[in-house]
């Protein structure tokens, strides 16, 4: 991941934490729940006939944890993480404004070219936990991940929060690991395939680097107007 060149003085992430709070949990509650809607909509109606997505040895490499649905689930509180720790206003609506158009790009993906998994050979009753999340959300909108998409694009962003506030390398690695462990998740409880997460991975990288590079140049508008500090 690109790291931050330019010396910036540390965030006062506590003071940071509580701003805007009210417009964070409402735009993110309101965005949550037009995305759901459209998501669950296009699993259950598909437009076109699903193509079943190819195994790969990764996949047989990779066996089934009923113990990864702890992470799988983790990725709403990862995700939440870049937009509780976002410092201004502005850049939170950038950040959202990347995501969405990763997440309506997905869908369009889940639409024109619906995809699912392959059944696995599990006695889902065994696990009824994992019984639920198959109940909730089938197998449908495989490729690509957007489970894999949204925690890629949080996990960058993570990266560039904590180096701004001068976090170190601990937390860095817990976060960079955490974000790892979702992505095995996705395997690990058979809601994707390994090229579902390969297609997720690049979907968020890309729209994350493009997401910084809209932040960067409008923080260096902001500066050059002599307004002074970060947008």
């Amino acid at each position: 991941m690109p790291t931050n060149s330019h010396a910036q003085p540390a965030v006062d992430w506590r003071k940071k934490f509580l701003n805007d709070f009210w417009f964070k949990f409402i735009g993110t509650s309101a965005f949550m729940s037009l995305f759901f809607w459209a998501y669950f909509f296009l699993l259950k109606n598909p437009a076109f006939p699903v193509t079943i997505m190819p195994l790969t040895v990764v996949d047989h490499w990779i066996g089934f944890a009923p113990l990864a649905l702890i992470p799988y689930l983790s990725l709403w509180i990862y995700c939440s993480l870049p937009v509780t720790l976002m410092p201004t206003r502005t850049r939170l609506l950038n950040f959202g404004f990347w995501i969405g158009a990763m997440c309506l790009l997905a869908l369009s993906f889940f639409y024109w070219f619906p995809t699912a998994v392959p059944p696995a050979d599990i006695d889902w009753a065994q696990y009824p936990q994992v019984a639920f999340l198959k109940g909730v959300d089938a197998a449908g909108n495989a490729c690509p991940s957007l489970h894999v998409a949204a925690a890629a694009y949080a996990s960058f962003w993570l990266y560039w929060l904590a180096c701004e506030a001068r976090l170190g390398w601990r937390t860095q690695s817990i976060q960079i690991l955490w974000g790892i462990a979702i992505l095995y998740s996705t395997m690990a409880t058979k809601q994707h395939v390994s090229l579902d997460v390969l297609a997720g991975a690049v979907l968020g990288m890309v729209f994350a680097l493009a997401s910084r590079w809209f932040d960067r140049k409008l923080q260096s508008v902001r500066q050059t107007r002599g307004m002074g500090g970060q947008v």
